[in-house]
C-alpha cells in the first residue's frame, strides 16, 4: 500500500461504511410514504335530553334570599342569577320611609341563601366591640379586653403592653412603644 494504511484499517472503514450504507437504504425505505385506509364514518347517536327543566330555564338559574328589616314586603325571594341587592330591595317593594339604607352595599351581586337586612346598623367586623375604635383607649390604665379593639392589637401584643407597663410604670411618651415587644416604628400622623 502506498498511503501506509495497514489492511485491517481499510477493512474496518469498509464495514463501517457498509452499515451506514445499509442503515441509509433501511431509514429510505420505512419512511417512504405509506397508504392508510379510513374506516367508514359512522353516526354517533344522539343523546335525548334528561327529563328535567329545559335549557333555557337551567340557563337562568335562580338565587333564594331572604329580605328582612324595614322593607315593605319582608321574606323570601327568587330572583335570577347575577342580581344584586338593588334588585331584592326592589323585589321586596322598596324600604319604607325613613329607612336607613346607606349600610347597604346595592351593588354587591347577591349569593344563593343570604339574607338582606334593610335598615339596621351595619354589622360589627368580628373581634371588635361597640366601643371599637371611636373610644379612645389609655395605654396607661386600659385592661387586656381593651387594648385587644385597638386595630392590630391582639392577646399576645396586649400582653405585652401590659407587661411593658407594670415594668415601667406606664408611657412617659409615644417613643416608648418602641421599647415593647413586637410593636415597630409608631406611624406618624402629620
Amino acid at each position: 500500500m502506498r498511503c501506509g494504511v495497514e489492511l485491517k484499517t481499510v477493512a474496518a472503514l469498509g464495514v463501517v461504511l457498509l452499515a451506514a450504507a445499509g442503515f441509509a437504504v433501511h431509514h429510505f425505505w420505512t419512511g417512504r410514504p405509506h397508504t392508510v385506509a379510513v374506516p367508514p364514518a359512522t353516526r354517533a347517536a344522539v343523546p335525548r335530553p334528561s327529563p328535567g327543566p329545559p335549557p333555557a330555564v337551567a340557563a337562568k338559574a335562580r338565587l333564594v334570599v331572604d329580605i328582612a328589616g324595614k322593607v315593605r314586603n319582608p321574606g323570601l325571594r327568587k330572583l335570577p342569577s347575577g342580581s344584586r341587592v338593588a334588585d331584592a330591595l326592589r323585589a321586596a317593594g322598596g324600604a319604607v320611609p325613613g329607612a336607613d339604607t346607606s349600610a347597604l352595599n346595592l351593588a354587591r351581586l347577591l349569593a344563593d341563601g343570604e339574607q338582606i337586612l334593610v335598615g339596621a346598623p351595619a354589622p360589627l367586623p368580628s373581634g371588635t366591640s361597640p366601643s371599637g375604635p371611636s373610644a379612645p383607649v389609655s395605654l396607661g390604665t386600659a385592661t387586656l379586653d381593651q387594648l385587644e379593639t385597638l386595630p392590630g392589637v391582639g392577646p399576645v401584643l396586649a400582653q405585652h403592653i401590659l407587661d411593658y407597663r407594670a415594668r415601667h410604670g406606664g408611657f412617659a411618651s409615644i417613643d416608648q412603644l418602641n421599647d415593647v415587644t413586637g410593636i415597630g416604628d409608631p406611624i406618624s400622623i402629620a
